[in-house]
């Protein structure tokens, strides 16, 4: 059993909380039972951390099927969590890169691009989402939040794992990408007439997401074949940015489920 805050595997954890050793190492890490299990069978997983009390009220037999697991003591395990209330299990996992040039675009896909986006929650919340409607692939551009900060794999409950995520975009090359697969790039917009509900959604689409503060960049937006936006009925002037993707993918959904029936 690990009990010292000084040994190396406890450094190694505590290191990987922040970005820049994360990206060095090309590590990240999964916290909590249900991420833990999320995490494919093909993917990576350096070495699994459990608290003395886990491995006492769990069989961790079945990770050990997969990968090395350590035993910390629960005063050690607190130390390297990242929760408050820890559920005592965390994974050590190596990022699974994908090449943006080996991805294709579908003509019908569905896509996300966000601009800079700074909040963690948001982020990991627009991933779900995106995961629960069946986005084809997310880019995000230079400037967003690391997709591997703790918050935002926190909030995608998973959802990583399951859609196609990029990072470090060029947008305006993606557009241009886009453009020639004949998918519809949106920008949710305020400096426009046309409302979201109005749009047609049922062949290749995308959406652009701009930052919280700031909004979709002027040089991106003109990249953009159409600006939409959701009626402000009340004295809010704008959603936050996972919200307004959630009314924006569920309406792509409810438009192509009538293409259905």
């Amino acid at each position: 059993m690990i009990e010292s805050v000084q040994n190396k595997l406890v450094k190694k954890i505590k290191a990987l909380q922040q970005r820049k050793n994360r990206e060095k190492e090309c590590l990240f890490i999964v916290e909590g039972i249900r991420f833990v299990q999320e995490i494919p069978v093909n993917d990576s997983i350096l070495f699994y951390a459990v608290s003395n009390t886990f491995q006492k009220t769990n069989d961790i037999t079945i990770y050990e099927k997969r990968s090395k697991v350590f035993v910390f003591s629960d005063d050690v395990f607190r130390s390297v969590a990242d929760t408050q209330h820890t559920q005592g299990i965390l994974a050590v996992c190596q990022k699974k890169e994908i090449n943006l040039n080996d991805f294709k675009l579908k003509q019908k896909g569905f896509y996300i691009l966000a601009e800079e986006i700074q909040d963690p929650g948001n982020l990991g919340t627009m991933i779900r989402t995106a995961d629960a409607c069946n986005v084809d692939a997310i880019f995000l551009s230079k400037g967003c939040v690391d997709l591997y900060n703790a918050k935002v794999l926190r909030s995608t409950m998973g959802s990583l794992f399951h859609v196609p995520i990029f990072s470090n975009v060029d947008l305006e090359k993606c557009i241009d990408s886009m453009k020639q697969k004949n998918i519809t790039v949106f920008a949710a917009h305020l400096k426009t007439e046309q409302y979201y509900y109005t749009a047609d959604f049922k062949k290749g689409c995308a959406f652009l997401i701009g930052n919280e503060g700031k909004g979709i960049t002027e040089t991106i937006a003109k990249k953009c074949d159409k600006l939409i936006k959701i009626p402000m009925i009340g004295q809010a002037q704008s959603l936050n940015a996972s919200v307004a993707t959630g009314v924006l993918l569920y309406e792509v959904v409810r438009q192509r489920l009538l293409l259905e029936r």
